[in-house]
């Protein structure tokens, strides 16, 4: 019998750490949204959702993670990395990747409506541009999925509570 080895290097366990960063998002009161940069089987990246804090609407958790792990290389060719991320990335988001020419990305949540990972589009393996991306899907769905309905249910009482204080 042996005891199991945690692989620092595996998908299972980036995810995790987007998974914290999306959680710090949350606490925030920001959507949900985490992700991490891996280069070599190292973070080199960590960020979160912090669109309300900075008020910018490319402060997404992608855009923030790319900068940083631009830095951390010293360049903003990020041909060996891979993202982890907690939802599929919007178009913004798709295009910084595929300029920065990321080797993978890996989400958990689909986004149908918006998502430019596969969901409404796929900017990140569109034949014309320069660059594309290796994806994988669905990681650790149920728990990005979680995070985003509790947010969004939380979201609504609050709005409907506003609506109507004889409800508080």
């Amino acid at each position: 019998m042996s005891d199991s080895i945690i692989d620092l290097h595996s998908d299972d366990y980036f995810m995790g750490e987007a998974l914290r960063q999306a959680a710090k998002a949350y606490e925030a009161g920001e959507v949900p949204v985490g992700a991490v940069i891996v280069r070599e089987g190292r973070i080199i990246a960590r960020a979160s959702n912090q669109v309300e804090l900075l008020k910018d609407a490319t402060a997404h958790a992608e855009m923030l993670a790319l900068t940083q792990a631009e830095q951390a290389v010293g360049d903003w060719r990020l041909t060996d990395c891979t993202l982890y991320v907690t939802k599929e990335p919007c178009p913004m988001c798709a295009g910084a990747i595929v300029h920065t020419r990321l080797a993978r990305v890996v989400f958990g949540l689909g986004d149908p409506k918006g998502g430019a990972a596969g969901g409404a589009l796929n900017l990140l393996q569109f034949p014309t541009l320069n660059h594309r991306c290796e994806i994988t899907a669905g990681l650790r769905v149920d728990e990005c999925r979680a995070l985003i309905q509790s947010f969004f249910a939380e979201q609504r009482r609050a709005k409907k509570n506003n609506e109507n204080p004889a409800a508080n």
